[in-house]
Order: C-alpha cells, then sequence, then structure tokens
C-alpha cells in the first residue's frame, strides 16, 4: 500500500454530505476497514481503520488500534502549551484515560481527534456517520482539558490517506475486509484486542482467514 505522500490533504466534504454515501454505493464512509494477513505493508499490518472520508477524489481514514508509543495526552498537552506541567494532576478523568494513537503514515505531526457527536465546532468539526466526527483544531483538544469535551474520544498522531481508486484497487486484490462500525470498537481502551474483536464482528474467525477476498 502506498498512502499519497506528506504533502497531500485529507479528502474533504461538507458536513452537509454526510450519510450520501454507503458501502452498497462502493463508499466506505463511517466503515471499518479490517487489514487481511496479505496486506504485505507492515505500517497497515493487522490494523484497524475508521473510514472518514471515501469518494471518487480518494479517501481517508484514522487507524484505531495502533498505540503512539509512550506519547501520553497529558504530556502531549504540556507539550502544546495548553496547559501548565503542574496542572496535569487536575486534568478531568476524560483527558487523563484519553488515548494517543498512530493514525496513519501521512501527516504525522498532526492531531486528528475522532469523537462522539455530543461535541461540535462550526466549521471545524466533520459529522461523518452514526453519531461519530472528526475535529482537527486545538480547541477540541482545549475543550478535553477543561472537561467540556465529547464524551468519547481518541486522539490521532496522523491519518491513512488513498489516491482516487487506490482503496478500491486495494479491496479488490484482498487487500481489505469491511465492516460496520460501532463506538466500542472505535472508542474501546482494549486497543490491542481491535483487530481480533473486528474480526469476529463479522464472523471470522482468525485462524481461517484465507487470501481470498470477502466483504461483510
Amino acid at each position: 500500500m502506498s498512502p499519497e505522500g506528506k504533502k497531500s490533504k485529507p479528502v474533504r466534504r461538507k458536513p452537509a454530505a454526510t450519510g450520501d454515501h454507503s458501502p452498497d454505493d462502493g463508499y466506505l464512509d463511517g466503515q471499518l476497514l479490517i487489514a487481511m494477513p496479505v496486506m504485505g505493508d507492515p505500517r497497515f499490518e493487522r490494523s484497524v481503520i475508521y473510514m472518514c472520508a471515501h469518494s471518487p477524489e480518494g479517501a481517508m481514514g484514522i487507524i484505531v488500534n495502533r498505540p503512539a508509543g509512550s506519547i501520553d495526552f497529558p504530556g502531549l498537552l504540556v507539550q502544546l502549551d495548553i496547559i501548565k506541567r503542574a496542572d496535569q494532576i487536575t486534568l478531568p478523568e476524560t483527558a487523563e484515560s484519553m488515548k494517543v494513537l498512530k493514525g496513519g503514515p501521512v501527516d504525522t505531526g498532526r492531531g486528528f481527534v475522532l469523537h462522539s457527536s455530543d461535541f461540535f465546532i462550526k466549521d471545524a468539526t466533520l459529522n461523518i456517520d452514526d453519531g461519530i466526527c472528526l475535529t482537527a483544531t486545538v480547541d477540541i483538544l482545549k475543550a478535553i482539558a477543561k472537561g467540556t469535551g465529547p464524551k468519547h474520544a481518541i486522539l490521532a498522531l496522523g491519518y491513512a490517506g488513498w489516491a482516487p481508486g487506490q482503496l478500491e484497487d486495494e479491496i479488490q486484490h484482498n487487500g481489505w475486509l469491511h465492516c460496520d462500525a460501532d463506538p466500542d470498537l472505535i472508542f474501546g481502551a482494549d486497543v490491542d484486542e481491535k483487530y481480533l474483536r473486528a474480526l469476529r464482528k463479522i464472523g471470522i474467525d482468525p485462524g481461517m482467514l484465507s487470501n481470498e477476498a470477502g466483504h461483510a
């Protein structure tokens, strides 16, 4: 798989267009992509990706099951000068437990917050599907730090991007399965188990996977 280079930008769609695509149309907005064993790209091996946008212009998604190593959310808030180091001990529980993930190989220095739809910033938040939104401004980090942010959220560094027709080609060549998303798979704390849980969600025993293409 060869995601677009760092100079590329996420696919943009106006919030008003949300819901005009469905898997039946061949578009996977709001769906989960699950990497097949034949993926062959270590950047996406055993990945579960929430699709934020998919259109004839390309596709953009966030990996939801790859921790960002030693980076933690309170420390990131200090690094971004959103809070003082001494204020870390007074952060609300939602901020303390916020997951920081590697969202993909493109724009890794930029943060993308996938979150529940109980938080919305006009002209900044994209309503994707079924109560899931995406916001990529520092304002949502400030809100989470104050305890006024969304009930559920994950912060991803970077994203996965595909050029026009690229994702369709990868699916055709058995690179991905896809299935309906659910908040627990996106926001659940058991990050390391998400891949197996996603496979089981569509009735697949990981040990029985073949190289044949399939769709949920």
